[in-house]
């Protein structure tokens, strides 16, 4: 069952998801106990699925309760921790907690290195959330030189066309957008979208993310009829996968409204 909610998620089918792995979580706590090792995966899986359909206080309640249990049950440096840590820490970044994030994801990054070497996948993804999080506090200098070398590492590892290389670059344009460097930004994200659509398929969460970053790219360099199209596509699929009302579908309304506005069609903006 909890096999069958893991890959429920992986398809979007969140809310399929979130019944299977509830179910998962109160039958380990009835036959393992609470603080069972595999009680505590349970309810970080279900805090993931949280996550995913925007239901983020209850999955910071849940992760922070996973956090505290696997401290004392395997003590602060273990693996089981780290990811703990790293995912209560990326839905305080969700809740706009980012002072709250940075902290932990400078811990997890530091114990990461220290544990598995500079250039473990786990390694990297702990300095790729970093590099969001400062991102997010407006430190753009360091989020760029964290996520440049994100990306050449995970160039190596994994090569050109991976998932978690174009995330990595998707990233990198993010910041460069946020540095000022449109056309840099542009480019990467072109790039990254048609690999996206070919290796991750034109619905996945994460290649509509990066369609709606070109968007607004393309936004910023004033270029409106090419972001159109694109947000309107981002809408329309995040309204099928996520609902009306998921803060994703409803950023997606946001844009397209905007766009709308700034090419003088302001009956249509009414209209969404």
């Amino acid at each position: 069952m909890a096999n069958l909610a893991s890959t429920c998620g992986q398809l979007g089918r969140y809310q399929e998801a979130e019944l299977l792995g509830a179910t998962v979580l109160e039958k380990r706590k009835t036959f393992f106990g609470a603080d069972h090792p595999d009680t505590l995966c349970a309810m970080a899986n279900l805090a993931s699925t949280y996550s995913q359909r925007g239901r983020y206080q209850e999955a910071v309640l849940l992760e922070a309760t996973v956090l505290e249990k696997r401290k004392a049950l395997l003590g602060p440096d273990h693996l089981h921790t780290l990811f703990a840590m790293a995912n209560l820490a990326s839905t305080y970044s969700q809740l706009g907690r980012y002072q709250e994030a940075v902290l932990l994801e400078a811990t997890v990054l530091e114990k990461r290195k220290a544990l598995l070497g500079a250039d473990h996948p786990h390694t990297l993804l702990a300095m790729a959330n970093l590099a969001s999080t400062y991102n997010q506090l407006g430190r753009y200098q360091e989020a760029e030189l964290l996520g440049a070398t994100v990306m050449e590492k995970r160039k190596t590892f994994f090569g050109a066309d991976h998932p978690d290389t174009l995330h990595a670059m998707a990233n990198l344009a993010s910041t460069y957008s946020q540095l000022g460097k449109y056309q840099e930004a542009v480019l990467l994200e072109a790039i990254v979208l048609e690999k996206q659509k070919t290796v991750l398929g034109a619905d996945h969460p994460d290649t509509l993310h990066t369609m709606a970053n070109l968007a607004v790219t393309y936004s910023q360099l004033g270029r409106y009829e090419k972001a159109k199209p694109l947000e309107a596509t981002v809408l329309e699929k995040r309204k099928t996968l996520l609902g009306a009302n998921h803060p994703d579908t409803l950023a997606a309304l946001e844009n397209l409204v905007t766009t709308y506005h700034k090419l003088g069609k302001h009956q249509e903006a009414k209209e969404l």
